[in-house]
């Protein structure tokens, strides 16, 4: 009779690599929808799909997937915060950037239920020779921010804005910070927002879940 080996202890390197297989199991099938009429290949949020990752991006490379999860929210100018749900797209077609993409949805304060859309941005990671990042954002609310930063480490990252561009209509936005994180295979992330009248203060904060790749 051969003997069944023993579970590994947790925080072990054998028990991370098992979490990190049963949590795969269960997005390592999925991806971005494709419309095969179109030329060339789509966009890929799984690394085991689509063309190879550009070796610029391995920086970036924990990032790439669709995250969901909940967070909270803070308006420096109001005073206000809520939870919401979210999801985040990190996906590539071969080409030395990232395609970024949030969408979010308020939640009530008791049951959790969706109460209505929230904030939505989408973007580009450009990282460099040098390791320096630049992330463009655009916001549905008339803001376009171009961020600079460079990784902590393998699995952090940290950026902060240089410009701000605002339609007439737009947000009061001055400056804002990120940080991301990936740990034991989660994405979380804070950022912090500057206005006018209000110095940088927490604005966004999540922790998110891979759901793809």
């Amino acid at each position: 009779m051969t003997a069944t080996p023993p579970p590994p202890e947790p925080g072990s390197g054998d028990a991370a690599v098992q979490a990190a297989a049963e949590r795969a199991e269960k997005t390592r099938h999925r991806n971005l929808p494709e419309f095969p009429d179109l030329p060339g290949t789509g966009d890929t949020a799984n690394l085991r799909e689509g063309p190879d990752l550009h070796s610029a991006c391995l920086q970036l490379l924990p990032l790439v997937g669709v995250w969901r999860g909940e967070g909270e929210a803070a308006h420096p100018a109001q005073g206000e915060t809520y939870r919401f749900l979210q999801q985040v797209t990190f996906a590539h077609d071969g080409r030395p950037f990232l395609f970024y993409e949030s969408k979010a949805w308020r939640l009530d304060g008791e049951g959790g239920s969706v109460v209505g859309q929230a904030f939505r941005e989408t973007g580009f990671w450009r990282p460099q020779p040098d390791d320096s990042i630049e992330l463009l954002l655009l916001h549905h609310t008339g803001v376009a921010e171009m961020f600079f930063g460079k990784p902590k480490n393998k699995t952090t990252w940290e950026l902060g804005t240089d410009a701000v561009i605002r339609t007439p209509t737009s947000d009061d936005v001055t400056a804002a910070s990120r940080l991301y994180g990936v740990v034991e295979g989660s994405l979380a992330y804070v950022e912090e927002r500057a206005t006018s009248e209000h110095e940088l203060q927490p604005r966004l904060s999540a922790k998110l879940e891979r759901v793809v790749g």
